[in-house]
């Protein structure tokens, strides 16, 4: 099967998206075209590393890399400022210097921090995303967004910092639990939603071949997502205005994941609740009609996400949302659809009431 190519379009800092089934065992000869550097801190977790370490690290020394394993914790607690000491005393213990690289192997928690690290490291060393769960491939591991989250809120603390390459190998999906394959499904049906109408409805008819995981169709799905996300940070690169779109489903998503504990619900998980919440405030605004929110609805059904909203209390949902990155000046900034397939961002000086009416309309629907 041949592999697919996009292209991140920044500049001088452009950078290529490799998509492919069974690819893996090709990352070295990738980074010698890049002239990548010789000496590779490769940063994953002991789940990601006994499946694809051995593979991984044989492909490296195959194409005459260096390449030294730093492991961090499995799970999103470990998405902290703690982890992120204890790579850089592994990097500096080791006499990692500004001619070193760094690779992510794994989800998008190892893709997040090992980014952050890579961008703050003796002030920015080169790194690359060889993301291996779903959410990470079709999401966090393209656009540069990289981060550790902080007890009160979650990735609060990062940098915009963009790898040189991501090479996505649909095949490691093979290994991921059913539950984190859905999560990531989420983020593919948010690109549907804000921008592209025919993905949606390709996605509605593809979903049994999707969830038996078809590797031609799981590429597609993951080309028509980063292509869509590339799309928008080539536009909006720090998220000035148009990338805001991105986080359709997200600031009541945020507000789950806070709420519940971090790692209680998935991200994807969340976000698939923030999406029901964000087309039903569209819905009070005259943006979609409720046929619209029960589409979407049953997409996320059909690809095992939760549609039932927890029982939280407003006035906490409310706090939370107002420590949300996109309050500006304590107006709060909502990505509303419009209809199916596009969206516009929307600042509500006044959330409760909306946020009131919309909670209500899901539990009529």
């Amino acid at each position: 099967m041949h592999t697919e190519q996009l292209t991140v379009g920044l500049g001088e800092r452009s950078y290529p998206i490799l998509i492919g089934s069974g690819i893996l065992g090709r990352v070295g000869e990738e980074l010698s075209r890049l002239a990548f550097p010789h000496r590779i801190a490769v940063i994953s977790n002991s789940t990601v590393t006994t499946l694809y370490g051995e593979e991984l690290l044989g492909s490296l020394a195959a194409a005459g890399f260096q390449a030294e394993l730093i492991s961090i914790g499995d799970g999103e607690k470990f998405k902290s400022l703690q982890t992120l000491e204890d790579i850089f005393g592994q990097l500096i213990r080791r006499g990692f210097d500004r001619g070193s690289g760094m690779l992510a192997l794994g989800g998008g928690v190892v893709g997040d921090i090992t980014g952050f690290a890579a961008a703050t490291y003796l002030r920015g060393v080169p790194f690359v995303q060889v993301p291996t769960t779903l959410l990470a491939q079709v999401d966090s591991s393209v656009g540069g967004k990289t981060a550790v989250n902080h007890p009160l809120g979650k990735n609060l603390i990062g940098a915009f910092y963009q790898p040189q390459l991501v090479h996505i190998d649909v095949a490691t999906l093979e290994t991921l639990p059913q539950r984190e394959f859905a999560a990531g499904l989420a983020e593919v049906v948010k690109y549907g939603v804000i921008a592209d109408r025919e993905f949606f409805q390709w996605l509605s008819r593809e979903r049994q071949a999707i969830m038996a995981q078809v590797p031609e169709v799981l590429v597609a799905l993951v080309k028509r997502s980063c292509q869509i996300k590339a799309n928008v940070v080539e536009n909006d690169e720090k998220e000035h205005s148009l990338r805001a779109i991105l986080n359709f489903g997200h600031t009541y998503g945020h507000t789950v994941e806070t709420l519940s504990g971090y790692g209680t619900v998935r991200h994807g998980e969340a976000v698939a609740l923030g999406m029901l919440v964000a087309a039903s405030c569209a819905a009070e605004l005259g943006l979609c009609r409720n046929e619209e929110i029960a589409a979407i609805r049953d997409l996320l059904q059909a690809f095992r996400l939760p549609v039932r909203l927890p029982d939280l209390p407003l006035d906490a949902v409310l706090e939370v949302m107002a420590r949300d990155k996109k309050v500006k000046n304590g107006v709060l900034r909502l990505i509303l659809n419009r209809a199916l397939g596009d969206c516009e961002i929307c600042d509500i000086a006044e959330p409760r009431p909306l946020l009131h009416a919309a909670l209500a309309r899901l539990e009529g629907l």
